[in-house]
């Protein structure tokens, strides 16, 4: 099945849990700080959280910065970078 024949109720599925695993592998591997990532892919965390933020508020949804970061992080922004940014 390739994937023009997936319905978009499942690809937005199979899409999300792309997503959630993202986030988890990023959030395992603290040691990878957001200058490297930016560095090799061009994105870091932050950039996934605004986007997140910018999909939320073009559904109508108003969620602050500091929110966005915490789902991406899993924890509050100011938190993580005093425990693992370098």
């Amino acid at each position: 099945m390739s994937t023009t024949e997936l319905d978009p109720a499942t690809r937005e599925k199979l899409e999300a849990a792309a997503f959630r695993s993202l986030l988890a592998h990023l959030r395992e591997r603290t040691d990878v700080q957001n200058i490297d990532l930016m560095n090799l892919a061009g994105f870091c965390r932050n950039c996934l959280s605004r986007w997140y933020r910018e999909a939320a508020e073009a559904d109508g949804i108003a969620l602050p910065d500091a929110e966005a970061r915490k789902i991406v992080y899993g924890m509050p922004y100011k938190e993580w970078q005093e425990k693992y940014q370098k």
